[in-house]
């Protein structure tokens, strides 16, 4: 049973409370919304995991001890997808053993029933600091994400951990294919950051020749070379006190990526034909496409600066990860072309919308568009009708969503490794976490060709 508040009026913050004590739920409940928390209960782990999505709470409240899985499997359930959601654990059974295990987990707080009220309000708010969450709330400022589209549970969690790193001046290296959007996050960081109203500039280190990347981010002085009539100052200079986006800078020549080390090492830039170094006051978020390390390997790319850069990894997913954004970014889309050419194109019919959905998408929202925007340029309707959008996919529709015979089989098989994951390869109690008894599990293992003795680790405690 899942219960929700009603819609409170600027609440404190959203909670959900886990627990297999329907009397508990109903006082936590009552006392969290008297202390102006907007609340979900869940009296089971599996319906939590649900209601995480929906709810999208900043705080979780669970036992530690609960029928199937308990409260520190559903921590590393949550932790797998949520790494920024506190999770504050609560047992009748508390024991050294368990808080430290909990806490070095990563667990927020660990806290013996009967507890104090005003300690765990005291735990809630110091969770709630920490800008955590698996969004933002309805009521905050959103202006930070802006053309950032989704309703997608990882791209979710992904800009809670990037509005946390925002606050600091940590170096960000974004991951992802090409077209997912890492200039978007990377313009989402620096307006959420306190270098907000200082200067964002882009840099895309494979677009701009080797011999005039020097000169545009380092800058040079008057004479340096052929050309050079005046002095100029460069693009690390022209970001100072704000941010520099270094996109694709995998593809930076050697020679330069030793002199962005000595600038991020020293804090100073060096023109080129220069003899004194120019304080510099700058951020840098980088991104790359490529198989970073791999580069490392062959020696294309700098382990020392690649660690320099690398103080905080997010990874942008593709959009096949993200595939319930494609009908809001697709509107998204077709909105922006009717302002900007006068057209008023309503939507896509039934059968455009399922060709867009289950098409693939290497370029991904980058191709998104451009389908959108092939479509919107040729459509004499007031609705985008299918063929329009199978010419813009080039006739190909790549069958992207799986028979549902295959969802399953690879559901079960995913379900089987997380469950060995967190029972660190202890099949009885992966099974009563499954609700099945060991044969039939074991034969669940067979089919899918997975080894308990790959998992092995020390186990939960049961």
């Amino acid at each position: 049973m899942i219960i929700h508040d009603p819609t409170l009026t600027a609440p404190k913050g959203r909670v959900l409370v886990v627990d297999d004590d329907h009397d508990l739920l109903r006082l936590m409940r009552l006392r969290l919304r008297n202390s102006g928390y907007e609340v979900a209960v869940a009296d089971g782990a599996e319906k939590a995991l649900v209601e995480l999505s929906v709810f999208r709470p900043q705080v979780v409240i669970t036992d530690l001890r609960m029928p199937g899985m308990d409260g520190m499997a559903l921590f590393h359930a949550i932790n797998q997808k949520h790494p920024t959601l506190p999770v504050i654990i609560l047992t009748a059974h508390g024991t050294i053993p368990d808080a430290i295990e909990a806490t070095n987990s990563g667990v927020f707080s660990f806290l013996t029933k009967p507890f104090d009220s005003q300690q765990l309000l005291g735990r809630i708010e110091e969770a709630l600091a920490l800008g955590g969450g698996v969004a933002q709330g309805e009521g905050e400022d959103k202006a930070w994400r802006e053309g950032i589209v989704t309703r997608s549970p990882e791209m979710e969690s992904l800009l809670s951990q990037a509005h946390l790193v925002a606050a600091s001046n940590a170096r960000v290296f974004i991951a992802g294919e090409s077209g997912t959007g890492k200039e978007l996050l990377a313009r989402a960081i620096h307006r959420a950051s306190p270098r907000r109203d200082a200067p964002f500039v882009a840099v895309n280190c494979a677009a701009i020749p080797e011999d005039l990347l020097e000169s545009e981010l380092f800058g040079h002085v008057k004479g340096a070379f052929t050309g050079a009539l005046s002095h100029h100052g460069g693009l690390i200079q022209a970001a100072q006190g704000g941010t520099l986006f270094l996109d694709e800078v995998g593809d930076m020549p050697l020679a330069l990526q030793a002199k962005l080390l000595r600038v991020l090492e020293e804090r100073e830039v060096r023109p080129v034909g220069g003899t004194e170094g120019v304080a510099v006051d700058v951020r840098i978020i980088s991104a790359t496409n490529c198989d970073i390390d791999k580069e490392m390997a062959v020696g294309n790319f700098r382990e020392d600066l690649y660690y320099r850069l690398n103080v905080v990894h997010l990874e942008v997913p593709p959009l096949a990860r993200r595939r319930q954004d494609i009908p809001l970014l697709a509107k998204h889309f077709l909105k922006a072309l009717n302002e900007e050419t006068g057209k008023q194109v309503r939507g896509f019919s039934r059968e455009a919308m399922e060709l867009l959905l289950s098409a693939d998408y290497p370029g991904n929202v980058r191709q998104l568009r451009n389908v959108v925007e092939q479509a919107h340029a040729l459509t004499t309707t007031p609705v985008i009708p299918a063929n329009l959008v199978q010419k813009a996919l080039r006739g190909k529709r790549d069958n992207a969503i799986v028979p549902l015979t295959d969802a399953k089989r690879r559901f079960e098989k995913e379900y089987l490794t997380n469950l060995l994951q967190i029972t660190g390869g202890n099949v009885s109690q992966a099974a009563r976490l499954a609700s099945r008894n060991r044969t039939e599990f074991y034969k669940l293992l067979h089919r899918h060709d997975l080894d308990p003795g790959q998992f092995k680790s020390a186990p939960l405690k049961s």
